[in-house]
């Protein structure tokens, strides 16, 4: 049982960053997730309080992973000085790509934690924060004015727009899962095509759209 210290010895200075990537680092390590709290922090020589004050639960800290995902990707893509004057569209491929070349830096860990429990993308339960902050940022950046192509749909209400940006990512990253191409060069295609799909539904010349990305998924579905 822990009790309070006496000793005077200075304590490491922790932040939310380094444990993270103590426990990223111990699953792809152990090839296994972290039993509890207490198992976590005794393995990594960190005091349970030390945890806490960043994090209520290992279910927690799951979450904050993919929220850091997102935040990196956020942060590169606001370095870009000329983002704020791109289109609708360049602003969502900006993101995707981006995105996704992050994910590809901790693939493996995704990997893991995506297939852990069997399920996959059936289980979105460390994703739902990061959702919360996906779909606010499509509607905060990339609609956050009456522009081409999204100023055309004023019918469509803003959280259906975010909605169906968030079930776009999932299909790209179902994609991405099983991607073994080169670079994932594959996905590459497919985020480009599934964009230029939503935007050309919210503006012109749908069908042709539609059959451009159906012919590529009927192809990879035939090659896999």
């Amino acid at each position: 049982m822990a009790t309070t210290k006496t000793t005077k010895t200075k304590k490491k200075v922790l932040n939310d960053f380094e444990i993270v990537s103590l426990y990223m680092n111990d699953v792809l390590e152990m090839n296994e997730a972290p039993k509890n709290v207490f198992a976590f922090c005794k393995k990594n020589k960190i005091e349970e309080s030390d945890f806490y004050t960043f994090f209520g639960s290992l279910d927690a800290l799951r979450q904050d992973v993919w929220i850091k995902f997102f935040e990196n990707a956020v942060t590169a893509i606001e370095k870009e000085s000329a983002f704020e004057s791109y289109s609708d569209k360049d602003k969502l491929l900006t993101l995707y790509f981006t995105l996704f070349e992050i994910l590809t830096l901790n693939r493996s860990y995704i990997l893991f934690s995506l297939k852990e429990n069997k399920e996959g993308l059936k289980n979105l339960k460390s994703l739902t924060k990061f959702r919360n902050h996906f779909k606010d940022y499509i509607v905060t950046t990339i609609k956050s004015k009456p522009s081409e192509p999204f100023g055309k749909a004023a019918k469509v209400t803003e959280p259906i727009i975010a909605e169906g940006a968030w079930l776009q990512f999932l299909f790209l990253l179902k994609f991405w899962i099983d991607d073994t191409s080169k670079g994932f060069e594959k996905t590459d295609v497919l985020i480009e095509k599934s964009v230029n799909t939503v935007v050309d539904l919210l503006d012109t010349k749908p069908l042709e759209s539609l059959f451009d990305l159906g012919k590529f998924l009927w192809k990879e579905k035939m090659q896999s």
